[in-house]
């Protein structure tokens, strides 16, 4: 009997210990220029809508189903989507627009597993006819999340992602 409490006592320390190293935020980004100038990339960039022509997950569930509330391009505006297991299920909303600077989105996931992020898509002048865009999100790791995120490294896998997106953004403006 003894035994069995010092193996219990032993899960629950280290439990206690992966909680308290275990990262407690996360915060992914990547950038790209794109041979536009500024105002042409940010218009294009605050529909949501768009995003199905540059997502990297709209390709990875061309059935997604899609449903949307309010008016695209304007703050309260929410695409929501239903997918295969690489896409899963949630909901994004515009929290905030800054003309020419940034668009700010909340990323509510239901499925596989419930967590909100907070998501921007910046735009700086490089040149008059080159911009910079940078997409990113962050936000907590709750507990339990927080302790699977010590053996995943969210920067390589959605950063993976984002590059990917970019690209496809770029290739996408580039021809307009």
């Amino acid at each position: 009997m003894t035994i069995i409490i010092y193996i219990i006592i032993a899960i629950i320390g280290v439990v206690l210990l992966l909680t308290i190293i275990a990262p407690k935020n996360y915060h992914v980004s990547r950038h790209i220029t794109i041979d536009k100038p500024l105002p042409e990339v940010f218009d294009y960039l605050k529909y949501v809508k768009n995003q199905s022509r540059w997502s990297p997950w709209e390709a990875k569930d061309p059935e997604m189903q899609k449903d949307f509330v309010g008016t695209d391009g304007m703050v309260g505006f929410v695409s929501k989507w239903k997918g295969n297991k690489e896409v899963g299920e949630g909901e994004q909303e515009i929290t905030n627009i800054v003309k020419n600077k940034v668009v700010e989105t909340q990323l509510r996931f239901l499925k596989p597993w419930k967590s909100v992020s907070d998501a921007y898509i910046k735009v700086s002048e490089v040149t008059e006819n080159i911009t910079k865009v940078t997409w990113g999100f962050q936000g907590e790791n709750k507990f339990p999340m927080s302790i699977f995120m010590l053996f995943m490294n969210m920067d390589k896998t959605v950063g993976k992602d984002f590059e990917e997106g970019l690209g496809k953004l770029k290739r996408v403006l580039e021809k307009q």
